[in-house]
């Protein structure tokens, strides 16, 4: 019998198996159910094993195919996943310079088959692909980022950050915790300090940048692509400048972070020149985008 996606198949050979059992035939059963006795006696077989339950419909896969990868083949695959501890274009591409045979779909699937790829995790939310706006005024893209300070391996004070990337314009501010609502409370305390709007806020995909944050955040927010670090470049790049100039010689004191933040910020924004505005301050561009509305 061809193999079926019926629904109700099971309970149909458990009924047929049921039939035979209590003095029918095989052949008067087939007539019942449309199927050949041959198939019957199958399904009462099967029954010894199940019991007076549905018997289920079992995948029609081929055990083996005579293509498969041979078992010396698929050591050496999960034997160099184990040893590189890479992805599988590595795997393959070791495999290939010791002269192993093997295409990197198939390097993928044996790896796929034997657990050892890493997948998305089903508990992590999805967040859909946004375009990238154009920095082509002050407010139109803003990035944002957390810095986590640490104390014998264990955080205990996060600094937030934030940049416009037209004018680099930044700000920062250090809180005991790191979630959805410190996040909202960081963005408005920034666009409070901001002599421009916001258009677009853009994050990484951390647990404080969730989805919840997009939705109570009243503007357009943005996360980054997976794997494509370069996205949040302009506020990485200020994230190690306050470290190396502020946070480093500092003690991990939420007071005293604070206090050292506004005094560092209002010399970053408006007496540090930078080399991405050919030497010129943040407060200059604005300024200048002032004069040029005026």
């Amino acid at each position: 019998m061809a193999y079926t996606q019926n629904p109700h198949m099971p309970k149909v050979r458990r009924d047929a198996a049921d039939m035979v059992r209590r003095g029918f035939s095989p052949t008067e059963v087939g007539r019942r159910f449309g199927v050949g006795s041959s198939t019957v006696s199958k399904w009462v077989r099967k029954a010894k094993t199940y019991g007076y339950h549905p018997i289920p419909t079992l995948s029609s896969r081929p055990r083996h195919h005579p293509h498969e990868l041979s078992r010396e083949t698929v050591d050496a695959i999960t034997e160099k996943r184990l040893l590189l501890k890479r992805s599988a274009e590595v795997v393959h591409r070791a495999l290939t310079d010791e002269g192993v045979t093997v295409s990197l779909s198939s390097v993928k699937r044996t790896l796929d088959r034997n657990f050892l790829l890493k997948k998305r995790s089903p508990w992590k939310r999805y967040h859909p692909h946004t375009e990238r706006p154009e920095a082509a005024y002050p407010g139109a893209l803003v990035e944002v980022d957390t810095i986590h300070l640490a104390v014998n391996g264990t955080t205990v004070l996060y600094v937030y950050t934030f940049i416009d990337v037209y004018s680099r314009w930044t700000y920062a501010w250090c809180s005991a915790r790191a979630n959805c609502r410190t996040s909202l409370l960081f963005v408005k305390r920034a666009q409070v300090a901001a002599p421009f709007l916001f258009e677009c806020v853009q994050t990484d995909n951390g647990p404080e940048f969730s989805t919840n944050f997009s939705e109570r955040l009243g503007i357009r927010h943005r996360h980054t692509r997976v794997r494509h670090s370069n996205d949040n470049a302009h506020v990485e790049r200020f994230n190690r400048t306050l470290r190396e100039e502020c946070l480093d010689a500092l003690p991990i004191d939420l007071f005293v972070l604070n206090r050292s933040l506004t005094e560092y910020l209002k010399r970053y924004n408006e007496t540090r020149h930078h080399f991405g505005l050919n030497l010129e301050t943040p407060l200059a561009v604005l300024t200048k985008c002032v004069q040029a509305i005026d």
